[in-house]
């Protein structure tokens, strides 16, 4: 057994573990909810946040950790806001991180252990168990720009991990007064539950003004370890067996984001 199949291996059995739990970590009165501001004009994705969308929208932040301790804010803070048009939802992220780490070439490859952008969406705010299904998405996107989810699980394919790109465009800059701070835009086509990898004709959803979805925002930070240091996100998560890390098996735990405007 290779070392990247072991931790493949134990990976999928922690998902596993925590989905036999999961009922009780949905329960949760207290839950942030966001809000995304709608733009008349499309959002370039390249950086800078100059568009007139992002000085009105609001921030929020990303200080609740899933993974190790809550770090110091030059070790890493985020926050973030949202925005949308009928063909996109757009995510602007303001990340701290005093070291960048990007140790694995292959984007399938322990990516949830590089410096990632994670971006978990689900369409109908259904909730539910999505790990090897698309009922929602949990986006992983690197350094280099690339977007990484589970794929479905087959009989023979017991390494499900599947690049997204056409459903994600990517693009951060530093900050030219920090070196530390780096500006991160996305724009995101949204995809209902009926996805299909092997389906040419998937079209993403038209969104609509009081829409409703399932939103969260997280960011795995490793300053050069094997294994993510951090992992903090938008979301307050209950613990199961000591566990917050299950947005990546249910939708259940995420937050509501509401589309307003026209």
């Amino acid at each position: 057994m290779t070392k990247y199949t072991k931790s493949l291996k134990k990976h999928v059995l922690a998902c596993m573990f925590a989905s036999a739990f999961i009922s009780t970590a949905v329960a949760n009165d207290e839950r942030e909810s966001f809000v995304a501001l709608h733009t008349n004009n499309p959002i370039t994705i390249d950086g800078k946040a100059d568009e007139t969308v992002w000085a009105q929208a609001t921030w929020y932040p990303m200080d609740h950790d899933m993974i190790g301790n809550v770090p110091t804010p030059d070790d890493f803070s985020g926050r973030f806001k949202l925005a949308w048009d009928k063909g996109q939802l757009y995510l602007l992220a303001e990340i701290v991180d005093d070291v960048l780490f990007d140790q694995y070439p292959n984007p399938l490859n322990l990516y949830w252990d590089d410096d990632c952008l994670e971006i978990f969406i689900d369409e109908d705010k259904s909730g539910g168990n999505h790990q090897f299904n698309f009922n929602a998405f949990a986006y992983h996107i690197a350094l280099d720009n690339q977007a990484v989810d589970i794929g479905e699980q087959t009989a023979t394919n017991s390494e499900p991990f599947i690049l997204l790109n056409d459903h994600i465009e990517s693009r951060w800059t530093r900050d030219a007064n920090d070196h530390t701070k780096i500006i991160w835009e996305v724009a995101i086509k949204i995809f209902d539950d009926g996805f299909k990898v092997d389906k040419p004709d998937s079209q993403p959803v038209e969104l609509k003004a009081n829409k409703e979805m399932g939103f969260m925002l997280a960011y795995c930070d490793n300053d050069g370890s094997k294994q993510r240091e951090h992992f903090m996100g938008s979301t307050t998560i209950q613990a199961v067996n000591g566990d917050k890390n299950l947005g990546y098996i249910d939708a259940s735990v995420f937050s509501t984001l509401t589309l307003k405007g026209n």
